[in-house]
This record gives structure tokens, sequence and C-alpha cells, in this order.
């Protein structure tokens, strides 16, 4: 453990964002042993100028302008900055050398703000953590002169048209200039590698305690009529990241099953020939406080996804989330599946597979392999995972 230290922590995602966050669980995390300054990304131009109406560009505005603090405590030892600093948009440059220097100024006024928080907190000898932030912080080593920078990769952001044009160039670069990498899965880890031998794969800490404590036993209302072997899904329906031609050979090969999908769709999605399938069932975007539910009503849950650049590299959480609640999973096979999830779920590949494998998981299926499931994801804490990230930075201060 590190204790005592102060850590300032840089990435995508600001504080006030509405869905979950690796990177504020860790801030949590770090904040219980250590003082932490969380640092929202800048505000850019464009976004001022696009969504002057919306209440979190008004409050950066106000900051801005010197109207509002930017820094607010969270608890004890953490605070949350919003930077009084506007950064240009520059990605659409495509000449490269130009998007750099116009960066290395985005970086600049970046700093600055960041550098006023940390004298007026009293920061000194202090770590920077970069949650994947490649373009706002990349020269921040340099600018803000941390003890130890810490990069941290938690998905495959070069897959993403808005991140490989300059990103192919200046991740690299991160990466090598950081003093540690850590991963969220062994294929991030395996590609920091690639450019920083101190990469470390720190595993993955899921908020669990609503799947673990779930112990209602009446299903929902849209799913009570629902006929056969419930097969089901949760989470963003995304062409992209699922196999539709997967779920629709599925759901032709057996029309006795029942494929629940419970989240919103895209446009994929909304096209797709599975609305045409009396089996498959669509029952939209629920509360995060619901899904336990959904979950329990599913006889086999499903991670059907497309194996790709974009999601080859991720760790699954919902993965855990299924496990938590002991239900059976049948998902599709990946390397990081492999090594980390195959002892606990079914990996298939192909549709026989799959079909294969449900019919298994069915009859195998008992109250000891459900319980080995809870303990297997009971392991999966942010704590577990900080303390990974612990260890990194201790063989390097």
């Amino acid at each position: 453990m590190i204790t005592g230290r102060d850590i300032i922590i840089v990435g995508q995602q600001p504080w006030d964002v509405e869905i979950g966050s690796n990177c504020k669980n860790i801030a949590l995390e770090f904040s219980k042993h250590n003082r932490v300054l969380y640092v929202n990304s800048a505000l850019d131009r464009v976004s001022l100028m696009k969504g002057a109406s919306d209440p979190k560009i008004l409050k950066r505005n106000n900051i801005i302008k010197h109207k509002e603090t930017g820094l607010v405590q969270i608890n004890p030892t953490m605070w949350n900055l919003y930077p009084d600093t506007i950064v240009e948009s520059i990605n659409w440059i495509k000449i490269h050398s130009v998007f750099k220097y116009l960066n290395r100024i985005n970086n600049e006024r970046f700093a600055k703000s960041i550098l006023r928080a940390v004298q007026d907190l009293g920061f000194s000898n202090y770590i920077l953590f970069n949650d994947n932030d490649m373009f706002r912080s990349f020269h921040l080593k340099e600018l803000l002169k941390p003890s130890l920078t810490v990069y941290y990769s938690r998905d495959y952001m070069l897959a993403v048209d808005y991140w490989k044009r300059h990103g192919e160039k200046l991740e690299p670069k991160l990466i090598a200039d950081s003093d540690v990498c850590v991963a969220n899965s062994t294929y991030l880890a395996d590609y920091c590698r690639q450019y920083n031998p101190h990469s470390y794969y720190v595993g993955q800490g899921c908020e669990l305690d609503l799947f673990m404590e779930y112990t209602a036993t009446e299903l929902p209302k849209d799913v009570q009529p629902i006929p056969g072997l419930r097969i089901g899904y949760v989470g963003a329906l995304s062409g992209m990241r699922l196999d539709i031609s997967l779920l629709v050979a599925i759901a032709k090969a057996k029309p006795n099953w029942s494929i629940l999908l419970v989240g919103p769709e895209d446009e994929s999605f909304i096209t797709s020939e599975l609305h045409a399938l009396s089996n498959v069932y669509f029952l939209g975007s629920k509360n995060p406080s619901l899904l336990p539910e959904y979950i329990h009503a599913f006889d086999i849950c499903l991670n059907p996804q497309v194996v790709s650049q974009v999601t080859i590299g991720n760790y699954p959480r919902k993965i855990d989330e299924y496990l938590a609640m002991g239900k059976p999973v049948v998902a599709t096979s990946t390397p990081f599946m492999e090594a980390v999830f195959s002892n606990h779920t079914y990996l298939a590949n192909t549709v026989s597979e799959y079909i294969h494998l449900i019919e298994k998981a069915q009859n195998e299926n008992s109250h000891e392999l459900a319980n080995m499931r809870r303990a297997f994801a009971a392991t999966h804490t942010w704590e577990n995972s900080v303390a990974e990230i612990y260890k990194a930075i201790q063989k390097h201060l």
C-alpha cells in the first residue's frame, strides 16, 4: 500500500459524468490513504459553442470567468478541479506537426490551471496518474514535474477514428515516456509493454454489492409472460460491439428459446432482423438499480461480442455482474476471457459452439457452481485492483 502521498489524476472522464468510471473508483480508493486531486478535462471551444445552454458547460464557463470556484472538495482527502481555462478544438487538423504545436499550447494552459490548484492545496512530490488522456496530458510530465508518472490503459483508444488520427504517433511516445504503465486487461498490458517494459496487468474492480446482495424472487412484469429458456444480455446494444448475426442465428436455430435484450439500441440494432423474430424481446433501457432483477430472470447470460480492435482489449465488467448473481455465462472467446474467466464461464467462437454451450450450461448448473461464480466475482474489487497499482508504483518510486 502507498500512504501519505499526493496524487494528481487526469483523464477522459470528468467527475460529474453520469456513467460508471474506472478512474473515479480508483481515485476514491487512492483517497483512503493519500491526498488526491482529480482533474476534469478542460473545456474546449467547440463544446462551449455547441453546448452553451448545457448546465455542465455553463458551470465550466462560469469557472473560467471566475464567477465560481473551480476547486471542489469531494471528501476530507480528495478534491475535484474544474480547470479555469479553455483549450482549442484541434483534432480535426490533419497536419500532424500543426496539431503537435497547438496541442502543446493546450497542454500549457491545462498545466497552469493544475499548478494553481497544486499550490492552493500545498501538494508536493506528487504522483501523476493519467487515465488514457493521450492528447491534453501529453506534456504534463514535463510541465508539472511529478515525482513519478503512471499511464493507465483501460481501452484500446486507437481503434476509434478520433483517437487514431494523431494518437497512433502520440500514445506510444506517452507510454514510453511514462515511468509505469498499468492496464486492466492482459491484452492492453501486452500492448503497453511494446513501448515500455514497466507495464503491468492490474485487473479490474467492480461495484458488485447491488448484484451480490440481491435476494428477491419475483420476476419483472415484462419478463413474466416470456416463455421457454430465457437467454439474456444487459447493456448497451451496439453493433460495433455485439454480434447481431450471431444472435439472429441462435434465435432461428432455437425458436423455443427466448432471447432477452435489456438496454438502449443503436441504429444497427434498431434496423436489424432481430426485430422480426418472435422469440427475441427488446425490453428497453432500465434504471441501473433494476438490472439485478433482469439478470435474475435470465436462465443463461450472454456476452456475444464482436472480436475487433475496439473490443478485444476491454475488461467486460458485465461478466462479473452476471457471475456475482451466480448465473451461468456463455461468452465470446478472446485471449483475455480465456486467461481470466475460462474457469467460470463457457467460451464460444461459432454459432454451433454457442448453442452447444448454452445447452451444457443449462444442464450442468447447480447451487455449488453458482456459489463458486459468486466467490470468484467477489475477488474483483477496487481495493484489490488498486493494490496491484500500488505494487507497480512501488517498484519504481
